[in-house]
């Protein structure tokens, strides 16, 4: 039986002010961006420093689950991929790409509300 990995904590930590972000959104590109920030600061505090995490690491992809796209990068490295495949960290991932996947198909299918925030 292999150990598993929880960094609970740290979603728990990050997920009310995601959720603000992603609740004040005016656009998807907001969203995606709001997403990536919060990403790369929950990666760079689960793997303390040990690995650079970059903005385009981690992205919301279009399209269908999990939402998001790891770069190769990242997959290449032997730290990441051991503690990505014996923790939570996927799921906890997929669900902050889930969150900003709603709110990206709310603003679709609202544009009104973004067009209303665009100033002249």
């Amino acid at each position: 039986m292999t150990k598993q990995l929880s960094f609970s904590k740290y979603e728990n930590q990050a997920m009310p002010s995601f959720r603000d972000k992603t609740n004040m959104a005016e656009s998807t590109e907001d969203v995606k961006k709001f997403f990536r920030y919060t990403t790369q600061e929950l990666f760079t505090n689960i793997f303390e420093g040990q690995i650079e995490i970059t903005q385009d690491d981690i992205v919301l992809s279009n399209g269908d689950e999990p939402y998001f796209t790891v770069s190769e990068r990242l997959l290449a490295l032997d730290h990441f991929t051991s503690v990505w495949n014996s923790s939570d960290l996927p799921r906890m991932t997929g669900r902050l790409a889930k969150t900003a996947m709603n709110r990206c198909r709310h603003l679709e299918k609202h544009p009104e509300k973004t067009n209303s925030k665009i100033r002249m």
